[in-house]
């Protein structure tokens, strides 16, 4: 075979601060939702593969928690502590790395993320998302100069992760990055977490989504029951909050807002399985659960 169509295949960490996308590049890139989004940080709470296939080669995305100083809301908690080290663990063994950032926007977290991966000693890609948000298109090209002077990328890639733009020529670098070698996993295969594990993330997702600013921290859901019966699946969640208070907000009044999440997130599980699904929720308190290392490991944070 020769070396132009040679099958490569490899892993590849993508890295950067809380909420500058790379949950949406890892789904812009499988082809389908594997990871949650949500435009709050804390999102992306677990370290998730996200396999992308191709007939050139397989691309296994390791999506991460955003990488960030410990300080304000997340300063040195239990959680903080899982995320970082979810997403500094995340470089072992992987053949390269993705570090994303937002056009028009570098501060003091994407140093700390670039310095995590100059330590690394693997190639890093840089991705500049959210390229069609910048008003001023004409200011693209010496932010990239920019960001590049005096830091190692193997490529830069502006893209839109949103619009699925930039993604073709990224994927041909990702991959000459990559060893030649057989495919990792099976070509219809997408993640590496259950379907139970995804039912949850989803129902958190709805969490993120509806509830305000500070409580959807103070959230985790974990699946009791997950057996299918016939064509239908039956799931059963519960949505764990830190106080009485907490609790009275998920549930909304006459139960409304648990409905609604419940209803959403049904049909984003309905979606990604291909199955019909009835789910039911239930919301109970654990005090302190965030900030507990044994809670932590219990709900299944690593």
């Amino acid at each position: 075979m020769s070396e132009s169509t040679s099958y490569r295949s490899g892993s590849v960490a993508v890295i950067g601060r809380p909420n500058v996308g790379k949950s949406t590049l890892t789904n812009a890139l499988v082809g389908a939702k594997v990871s949650i989004v949500s435009n709050r940080p804390q999102t992306t709470r677990h370290r998730l593969l996200g396999i992308a296939s191709f007939p050139q080669g397989q691309i296994v995305l390791v999506d991460t928690p955003g990488l960030h100083r410990e300080q304000g809301k997340f300063k040195a908690s239990a959680m903080s502590r899982v995320m970082n080290r979810a997403a500094r663990g995340s470089l072992e063994d992987v053949d390269a790395a993705m570090m994303v950032i937002e056009a028009g926007r570098w501060d003091e977290e994407d140093t700390l993320a670039y310095n995590v991966l100059s330590d690394a000693g693997i190639p890093v890609v840089l991705i500049v998302n959210k390229v069609d948000r910048l008003k001023d298109k004409s200011a693209l090209l010496p932010f990239l100069a920019e960001v590049s002077q005096e830091r190692s990328f193997a490529a830069v890639h502006p893209v839109s992760a949103l619009k699925r733009k930039g993604l073709e020529a990224l994927v041909k670098d990702l991959l000459g990055l990559l060893p030649e070698q057989p495919p990792m996993f099976g070509e219809d295969e997408i993640t590496d977490r259950s379907q139970r594990f995804l039912a949850g993330e989803l129902v958190r997702e709805q969490l993120m989504r509806q509830l305000g600013e500070e409580l959807p921290y103070a959230t985790t859901v974990e699946i009791e029951r997950f057996a299918e019966d016939g064509a239908l699946l039956r799931i059963g969640a519960v949505i764990w909050v830190e106080r009485e208070g907490q609790k009275a907000i998920v549930i909304g009044k006459g139960g409304t807002r648990l409905k609604e999440i419940g209803a959403k997130a049904r049909q984003q599980m309905e979606r990604l399985f291909g199955a019909k699904v009835f789910l039911e929720t239930w919301v109970r308190v654990r005090e302190g659960w965030s900030d507990d290392e044994a809670a932590l490991k219990a709900f299944g944070y690593e």
